[in-house]
């Protein structure tokens, strides 16, 4: 029986979650997270508050009801879009209330369906039309990228960002004619 060198069991094992450590290694977090904030049209307090909100929401919705629920919370430019499920019409404006006391909300998307909790495969479903949707605008190259935050939510699409019209309707058509989207919704900010 040969045995393999423990070192190089380690690597191979511990190879995947090294490499993804490398871009972050490479230019610092601060230097990754700066080149981030520089290309977004919000200002970097607005992009903290925004993760702010996110953070503050989520914890403010577990708790109070833990895993009875299924919330996203996504904040882009303090508007506020909430996707996921509730089991009653009651702890669906329980949710939002809680949220629009949050610091900063300007305003709340509540896109919350009245069901229960999707499975992980469904979860995983969502995580794989997100990352299609996002190849197809960098293939497009129709807008920058950073301008539009996607989020999945049992196979629709939500779009956010602040856009002009042509990036909007770019964004729209591109997210609706990619397989697996049910439907899309924009929840976006025009400059003009």
């Amino acid at each position: 029986m040969k045995y393999i060198n423990q070192t190089w069991l380690t690597l191979f094992l511990f190879l995947p979650l090294l490499l993804g450590c490398v871009p972050m290694f490479a230019v610092g977090t601060a230097a990754g997270t700066g080149a981030y904030i520089s290309e977004d049209r919000r200002t970097s307090g607005m992009f903290i508050e925004d993760e702010g909100i996110e953070l503050k929401g989520a914890r403010r919705i577990y708790q109070q009801f833990g895993d009875m629920v299924h919330i996203n919370i996504t904040s882009y430019n303090r508007m506020v879009l909430l996707t996921g499920e509730a089991p009653t019409e009651t702890i669906k404006a329980d949710i939002e209330k809680l949220i629009m006391g949050v610091d900063n909300v300007r305003k709340i998307f509540n896109e919350i369906a009245v069901a229960g909790n999707t499975s992980l495969a469904s979860r995983s479903n969502d995580t794989l039309i997100t990352s299609k949707v996002k190849t197809r605008f960098l293939t497009e190259r129709k807008f920058q990228i950073n301008h539009v935050k996607i989020v999945t939510e049992n196979e629709v699409v939500y779009l956010l960002g602040v856009v002009t019209r042509q990036e909007a309707d770019n964004a729209a058509q591109i997210a609706s004619s990619t397989s697996g989207v049910k439907k899309v919704v924009k929840v976006f900010e025009y400059l003009n």
